[in-house]
C-alpha cells in the first residue's frame, strides 16, 4: 500500500526536489532574472500577470484544440485508408514519413503568406505537427491484424470491410489513444511555434514579447502554463483510455 502511494506521488515529489534545487542554485549564485529566473520569480510573474496570462492561455488552448480536432479527423481517415490495404500502406507511408521530416518552423512563413497573421497559421501548424502520429498508429493497428485471425473470419463469412470495421478498428484503439497522448503535446508545440513566429495573441506571442523585453520570468511563466495544459490533456486521454480499453491492459493485480 505504501509503495502504491509513493508511486502515485513520485512525480510531485520529483518536481518539488527539482524546483528546490533550481531555487537553491539561483539564490546561491545570485543569478539575475534576465539571465535565468528562479521558481520564486516565475511564481511572482504568474501572480502579477494572471489576467494577461489567462487570456493568452485560453487563446492558445482553443486554437490548439481546433487544430488537434482536425488532426484526429484527418489522421483517423487517412490511417484507415493507409492501413486497409497493403498497396496503400506501401505507397502512402513513405510520403507521410518524408512530410513529417520537414521542419514545421519552415512551413510557418508559408502559412503566413497564405493565411496572414493571426490564428490561421496556429491552427494549421497544430494540425500539421500532430496528425502524423494518429495516422501512423491507426494504420499500424490495421496493418498488423493477424493473418490467421483474418482468415478465420473470412471463412466464417466476414467480408474485408467487416474485418476492418468490427475487428481492426477496435483492435487499433490502444494504438489510437497512445497516438492522442503524443499528438496533443505536439499540437501545443505547433501552436506556440506559430504564435511566436506569426501570431498576434496567445502564449507564444506573450513569451516572444516578454523575451524581447528581457522579462524572462514572464516568459518562463508562459512555458509553465503550456506545460500544465499539455500535461492536463495528456492525463485526460490517459483516463479515457483506461476506462475504454481496459481489456487491452493487464490489471495491476495480475
Amino acid at each position: 500500500m505504501k509503495t502504491k502511494k509513493l508511486e502515485a506521488y513520485s512525480p510531485l515529489i520529483l518536481l518539488v526536489i527539482l524546483l528546490a534545487l533550481w531555487q537553491a542554485i539561483c539564490s546561491g549564485f545570485n543569478i539575475a532574472e534576465y539571465i535565468f529566473p528562479s521558481p520564486f520569480m516565475i511564481a511572482n510573474a504568474l501572480v502579477e500577470f494572471t489576467n494577461p496570462i489567462a487570456v493568452a492561455a485560453w487563446q492558445t488552448f482553443w486554437v490548439t484544440m481546433v487544430g488537434f480536432g482536425l488532426s484526429i479527423v484527418v489522421g483517423v481517415l487517412l490511417g484507415f485508408l493507409v492501413g486497409s490495404a497493403r498497396i496503400a500502406y506501401s505507397a502512402v507511408f513513405p510520403l507521410l514519413v518524408a512530410f513529417n521530416a520537414v521542419p514545421k518552423a519552415a512551413i510557418v512563413p508559408i502559412l503566413v503568406v497564405w493565411f496572414g497573421i493571426g490564428i490561421g497559421p496556429g491552427i494549421l501548424t497544430a494540425f500539421l505537427i500532430s496528425f502524423f502520429p494518429i495516422t501512423v498508429n491507426i494504420a499500424t493497428g490495421l496493418a498488423t491484424l493477424e493473418p490467421e485471425l483474418e482468415d478465420v473470419l473470412r471463412v466464417l463469412g466476414a467480408k474485408r470491410w467487416d474485418v476492418l470495421v468490427k475487428v481492426g478498428l477496435p483492435r487499433s484503439l490502444p494504438y489510437f489513444y497512445g497516438s492522442l497522448k503524443i499528438a496533443i503535446t505536439l499540437a501545443f508545440v505547433g501552436t506556440v511555434l506559430a504564435e511566436m513566429t506569426a501570431g498576434d495573441s496567445g502564449i507564444g506571442y506573450l513569451m516572444q514579447s516578454a523575451g524581447s523585453q528581457q522579462r524572462l520570468a514572464l516568459a518562463f511563466a508562459g512555458l509553465a502554463v503550456i506545460g500544465a495544459m499539455a500535461m492536463a490533456m495528456y492525463e485526460f486521454f490517459s483516463y479515457v483510455e483506461r476506462h475504454t480499453t481496459a481489456w487491452a491492459h493487464r490489471s495491476s493485480q495480475s
